[in-house]
């Protein structure tokens, strides 16, 4: 049976082992092949070139997989267009226009430098639906991709190997970055952000121009850490998964708030004015309360992750909002926002859609939309971040050999044991991650000692069993 290649959120691996520059070159040509004949006709039926925009986070591999992606793509027929170090949101904004027919980010988001990633969209933003993704699985397993022929009426076929002037072309987009920007400063009133002062964690990653950029033209004074990079340095010991580093520059510095950017830049997580943490839950109800006060929720649901705390659900039944639920992963959430017409949902980790704006998680957008509460409000963070109580929440990673949970039958039972004696005082989750080779145990209970206990009695198993 073939590896699975696709995670909760595409591609991902450490760099020229697990995510080799062979494979982006292939995803290329894949990507190129599932693309439907419409994108390669023109209006008088006459041939063209799709066009598909890639961008890049500032990790070492990032220019090697960038070349063998473009490579693909150009033996494919179909031009590349380079955005450079852009956040991962960037792609999916300008795809809703109709200069690009699909894009890629190169980028392992939140994971360690030496990991990277292949993220794929299709045109106006779209993530891969279930069967393109397994699709293009399917594409990247054989040893030549051949490009199916092209017959619908008004197109001629096409070479699976291209020569002369069928071949594609690379091409620079030198302004992707501003025009991302741009893009979401015209959400907000001229002066927005005038008189905040806040601190930005860029996390040596791909927002280091664009959140600093943003904020500073609302007129905000911000204070930014870790907006440089050498490429070996994305998320360690900062950003959204250390935030004790925007913390101390809060308090430093006495900003309103902070915020903390992962290496892509589709989540932002925050802290209030004391240094205290605001989580994504948190930012979600935030948000939803303050759409449906101006009237933009109408009846719509929030849609969250098994990962949500309990009290985000509680929170927002309180405010008559219902809360849909779907399994980890922004593309879960995007696609149960589409069925259910929501327009805001997300995730505890800071990957939060505002889908009327963007497709994605966009931490530049939450945290330009967070501060304008603050500001609009009035009231400090950590004021507005009581309009949830969150219950004892504890949450451990065990690496692990297999992530074969449902074949443990040691493992289902102790989680079975332990739902048993939480009853509907808390919740018992065990999954595998996506990205990695581990297991995240997640217990919570109305008593901290509890989920404590609980957590490390399963995350023992886990490492006993699976490890």
């Amino acid at each position: 049976m073939s590896k699975k290649l696709f995670g909760t959120d595409g591609i991902r691996g450490v760099a020229n082992t697990e995510l080799p520059p062979e494979l982006a070159f292939k995803l290329g040509r894949a990507l190129v092949a599932i693309l439907p004949a419409e994108t390669f006709a023109a209006a008088d039926g006459v041939m063209k070139s799709p066009r598909i925009l890639i961008g890049r986070d500032t990790r070492r591999s990032g220019k090697m997989l960038e070349g063998a992606l473009a490579a693909g793509i150009t033996s494919a027929g179909a031009d590349a267009i380079l955005a450079g170090i852009v956040p991962t949101p960037t792609i999916a904004i300008l795809l809703r226009d109709d200069r690009f027919d699909a894009g890629v980010v190169i980028s392992a988001s939140h994971n360690p430098p030496e990991y990277n990633g292949l993220k794929v969209f299709l045109g106006g933003g779209k993530k891969l639906s279930d069967a393109q993704q397994a699709r293009i699985e399917e594409l990247l397993h054989v040893d030549a991709i051949e490009l199916p022929p092209l017959d619908d009426g008004r197109t001629s076929a096409r070479e699976s190997r291209p020569t002369g002037t069928a071949l594609g072309r690379i091409e620079t987009l030198s302004a992707a970055a501003e025009e991302y920007v741009t893009a979401l400063v015209n959400l907000f009133p001229a002066d927005a952000l005038q008189g905040l002062h806040v601190a930005i964690d860029c996390g040596h990653g791909a927002s280091h121009q664009t959140s600093p950029a943003a904020f500073e033209t609302l007129g905000a004074q911000v204070s930014t850490i870790n907006d440089d990079y050498s490429g070996d340095d994305i998320n360690v010991g900062c950003g959204s998964t250390h935030l004790d580093k925007v913390a101390q520059c809060v308090q430093a510095t006495g900003c309103d708030l902070g915020i903390a950017h992962d290496g892509d830049a589709d989540r932002m997580l925050a802290v209030d004015e004391t240094g205290a943490t605001v989580d994504g839950d948190h930012i979600m109800a935030i948000c939803a309360k303050y759409l449906k006060d101006i009237g933009q929720m109408d009846g719509l649901p929030v849609v969250g992750t098994v990962m949500a705390n309990l009290g985000f659900s509680r929170a927002l039944a309180d405010m008559g909002i219902d809360v849909e639920t779907t399994a980890v992963g922004d593309r879960y959430v995007l696609e149960r926002m589409h069925s259910t017409g929501a327009v805001l949902g997300g995730e505890q980790s800071g990957h939060i859609i505002f889908l009327q704006h963007n497709s994605t998680g966009d931490g530049l957008l939450s945290a330009l939309m967070l501060a304008y509460i603050v500001k609009k409000s009035g009231k400090p963070l950590s004021e507005l971040a009581k309009v949830m109580d969150s219950y004892p929440q504890v949450l451990k990673n065990v690496y692990v050999s297999s992530k074969d949970i449902d074949s443990c039958d040691v493992l289902q039972a102790a989680i079975a044991n332990a739902e048993l004696r939480l009853g509907d005082t808390g919740r018992v989750l065990v999954r595998a991650s996506g990205t990695e080779k581990l297991i995240r145990v997640m217990v919570e209970a109305a008593d901290a000692i509890d989920a404590q206990t609980i957590t490390d009695e399963l995350a023992a198993i886990v490492a006993a069993e699976l490890g």
